[in-house]
């Protein structure tokens, strides 16, 4: 493909040094996660203002919300991000602009899921959760209203995603710390009430968000829809094709697979850690919060290493997109290890965040103790998943995120079995993390990306063993 044709953009993806370019993109995109985790903190500080109950409807609505989010932004976003940038490496402009369609035809599907999921199974779920009273009767008025606006939230995450695909971290970042800006007041506003505008009690709380995600929605929309857009988005004339939706949805798909396996992995050890007793269960609930805190910032190194490694692939540049994702691997590592390494050596100053019981001090000292160290090889794990969305390769991460989970699970129960410790429970907990990190990047090192896995010893060994098969 002639370099006159390219956008600066996709040339920087293709020709800048790769460690600064990484550095640069991920700023803006870390940001955003940052932006995004404040909207459920000053939400969740508002409701609580309602008392009790009103926090504890939250508490049971809030892992359906989190599974939509992270489905709809990491799983199927990634897919939608992929699928664009392979398109504009490989000079299919015309592709990359009908993908957008098909990304909204997609969101719109799967938000209609969620709606008609939570709306008619909401009830039953959130009792099983152990639901009662006031606290179910509050959940169901704000799951009600979250998700009779999902489509809201899927359309939001996915033209931020089409965005990030053409390596435009900024204006998601820009469209969302904006929003959070605006929610501050609105939130309250809604929920409390003022002047003409009515109390809405938790149910504003919900309606404020999803008016968050109306504008987000717009206001992306609208960037597309602009000269400064790099793609040209149609909506009359442009025709459904498989091979697009496909192209999404095979990524996607098995990108939602490892979004429920990693949540599955922290539930059983919740219940694992419950037959300790509640101060157990406490103390693992509240030292895990800072896996999560991981999640997004790991994010904002992973959504420009897809951009960059897909932009690379669809060009043909198979060994840079290899180099950018162990740099990638590399900078995640630093950042997620030395997290982990200093919440092992000063637990408390985590934990005393959240309270001062002995119980769950202990506890929560334990894991982090046990599991902090490993934190770097969440890391890998986790932005490495994000390359290989990028490559459009997601078998073996996803068999990674199953390994981890088999690992937690099987090796959890065994403690347990063998009548154990709680820090046994732990250990079993930190060897998942170090069992994913390590079995994520031994694949790509292996060639998981190009055909059969063979560990060549070098990247140039896996360079001709790829010409080789494809010749």
């Amino acid at each position: 493909m002639s370099g006159a044709v390219l956008d600066p953009r996709t040339r920087l993806l293709l020709e800048g040094p790769i460690a600064p370019t990484l550095l640069r993109l991920a700023f803006p995109n870390v940001l955003v996660m940052l932006a995004q985790a404040a909207v459920g903190l000053i939400e969740t500080y508002f409701v609580g203002k309602l008392g009790a109950d009103a926090l504890a409807s939250m508490a049971l609505v809030f892992p359906v919300v989190m599974l939509m989010q992270m489905t709809s932004a990491g799983a199927m976003g990634g897919g939608i991000a992929s699928s664009i940038a392979r398109a504009l490496g490989a000079g299919r402009r015309a592709d990359a602009d009908a993908l957008v369609l098909h990304a909204l035809v997609i969101a719109l599907g799967f938000g209609l899921v969620f709606s008609a999921a939570l709306l008619l199974g909401g009830p039953r779920l959130y009792a099983a959760m152990g639901g009662t009273g006031a606290s179910l009767d509050g959940a169901l008025v704000y799951s009600n209203w979250v998700f009779a606006g999902a489509v809201l939230v899927w359309l939001f995450n996915s033209l931020a995603a089409v965005i990030r695909g053409t390596g435009n971290m900024a204006v998601p970042a820009n469209v969302t710390v904006a929003g959070v800006v605006v929610l501050i007041p609105l939130s309250p506003l809604l929920i409390f009430g003022w002047g003409p505008v009515p109390a809405m009690g938790i149910a504003g709380g919900a309606a404020a968000l999803l008016l968050y995600y109306l504008g987000g929605s717009l206001a992306l929309w609208l960037y597309l829809r602009s000269p400064r857009s790099m793609l040209k988005p149609r909506i009359a004339g442009v025709r459904l094709q498989w091979p697009l939706l496909r192209d999404i949805l095979r990524i996607g798909l098995f990108g939602t697979v490892s979004t429920v396996a990693t949540n599955l992995s922290i539930g059983i050890a919740t219940a694992l850690a419950g037959q300790f007793g509640p101060g157990a269960i406490a103390g693992y609930g509240t030292a895990a919060r800072l896996e999560y805190l991981l999640v997004p910032l790991v994010f904002g190194f992973g959504a420009p290493l897809l951009a960059m490694v897909g932009t690379c692939m669809g060009a043909g540049q198979k060994q840079r997109a290899l180099h950018a994702a162990w740099v990638g691997a590399a900078m995640a590592f630093a950042v997620t290890e030395v997290i982990g390494l200093a919440a092992a050596f000063f637990p408390y100053q985590w934990l005393l965040l959240f309270g001062n019981d002995p119980a769950m001090l202990e506890a929560g000292a334990q894991y982090l103790r046990v599991v902090g160290p490993l934190y770097g090889f969440f890391g890998i794990g986790l932005v490495l998943y994000f390359a290989s969305q990028g490559a459009g390769r997601l078998l073996w991460p996803v068999l990674g995120n199953l390994a981890r989970l088999a690992v937690a699970g099987l090796g959890g129960w065994l403690a347990l079995r063998w009548g154990g410790a709680l820090v046994q429970v732990f250990v079993a907990q930190g060897l998942a993390l170090l069992v994913y990190g390590v079995f994520i990047a031994a694949a790509i090192a292996g060639g998981a990306w190009f055909g059969r896995i063979g560990w060549p010893r070098s990247t140039a060994a896996l360079m001709r063993r790829f010409e080789a098969t494809i010749s």
